[in-house]
């Protein structure tokens, strides 16, 4: 007879505050179970709760210079959003709609001291982590939209009430809109929806979608975290790094042979580059080349081809390149290729595009090229394209 296999209860997406922490169980269960997980709303999270800043002192600190502020404003019937960013004049806040408004106020924790006072509740995450407490004002119906945040965010309901809907599906759509200033969500279908009430408060891991509309007067007090994308730290650690490097080390190839084909960055260069950079290892070889092919073809004095004042077609290349023309490099346009499985990858002052591996070598090896055939049709966009950016430019007549 087969054993059951016990089954755990499924964790619990709504919980009530306690009295020994707003969270509604210890933070070790809490960052065990959630944290950069699941959602979960805290019920009565903070008791009794009062908010540590009225509107009137928040929009004041919205006409502050120096302070970040935005006013959305939705035209519901249009479904068109208006975004003004601060500081505000006092007479723009008499000049709002009736409903459908919000002021977003960040870093309010940086200008009063009651709202830091709540980052205490927060001490069991690492200080580092908190970036602000966010502080946002609406009137009936006013919110930002269906949106996604890259962060965790605690957001506790301070002023009147506020519906909240969110999608817990893996696989949720996560287009943007691109009628709107707002990331907006093109498409949001919500899973849970709650209506939150003074001292409630909703957690929100990365990459969950969620929408929160005002009912009536409406203040919420958003504790963001700080989450630095890997662009960031990998340009960040680049410069650090950058600064502590002796100019004398450099690329070398002390064991270079002679070229095969002119031009290209190929497997030994690659192998090189390797060796002469901290980090070269974690990248594979596609994206080492790709990120090389377009910084050793940007020319060091910042200098660059300038595009012609008048854009050339396509039928007029053909009818040149059919008389014999020939296409002459900008003496700024520095070109290399790195060879592939079905196309080679040209380079030119920066830009990469797919080529075949002859013309691209052609290119990087002639100043003056003189087709013998019609280019393929992709072949002519790659050239048309060379010729409007100025890289290569038309040269009428045959050559002696």
């Amino acid at each position: 007879m087969a054993i059951p296999t016990p089954t755990r209860k499924p964790l619990p997406i709504e919980v009530r505050g306690t009295s020994t922490h707003p969270l509604g169980m210890t933070p070790a269960h809490f960052l065990r179970d959630y944290w950069q997980k699941r959602p979960l709303l805290i019920r009565n999270a903070f008791e009794n709760f009062d908010p540590p800043i009225e509107p009137n002192d928040l929009a004041g600190l919205a006409c502050e210079e120096g302070v970040l502020a935005r006013l959305i404003v939705h035209d519901e019937k249009r479904d068109r959003w208006t975004v003004k960013t601060g500081p505000f004049e006092e007479a723009e806040f008499s000049k709002t709609p009736k409903r459908d408004w919000t002021l977003l106020v960040q870093d309010v924790d940086k200008w009063d001291a009651d709202v830091a006072a709540l980052l205490d509740h927060f001490a069991f995450l690492p200080s580092w982590r908190v970036d602000d407490v966010m502080v946002s004002y609406a009137e009936d119906g006013g919110g930002v939209g269906a949106h996604v945040d890259q962060y965790d965010v605690f957001l506790i309901q301070g002023i009147g009430q506020r519906h909240w809907a969110i999608s817990d599906d893996p696989d949720a759509p996560l287009d943007f809109r691109t009628d709107v200033e707002l990331k907006q969500l093109k498409d949001f279908l919500p899973t849970h929806e709650w209506l939150l009430e003074p001292g409630d408060m909703l957690y929100l891991p990365p990459g969950v979608p969620h929408d929160g509309v005002a009912l009536g007067d409406c203040m919420t007090l958003s504790v963001g975290m700080r989450a630095p994308s890997q662009a960031e730290l990998t340009g960040d650690l680049a410069d650090f790094l950058a600064e502590r490097m002796p100019d004398e080390l450099r690329y070398t190839d002390a064991d270079l042979a002679p070229v095969k084909r002119i031009g290209e960055i190929d497997t030994a260069a690659l192998n090189r580059l390797r060796q002469a950079l901290p980090f070269a290892g974690a990248l594979d070889r596609d994206l080492l080349a790709d990120w090389f092919g377009r910084f050793i073809t940007r020319y060091r004095n910042a200098q660059s081809p300038a595009a012609p004042p008048k854009a050339t077609t396509a039928a007029a290349l053909d009818k040149a390149l059919a008389a014999g023309a020939g296409l002459v490099r900008h003496p700024y346009a520095r070109l290399a290729w790195v060879g592939g499985k079905k196309a080679a990858t040209l380079f030119v002052s920066g830009n990469a595009y797919a080529c075949p591996a002859e013309l691209a070598e052609r290119l990087a090896a002639e100043r003056d090229v003189r087709l013998d055939r019609a280019p393929s049709p992709a072949e002519r966009e790659l050239l048309l394209a060379l010729v409007n950016e100025g890289a290569l430019a038309v040269r009428k007549g045959r050559r002696r």
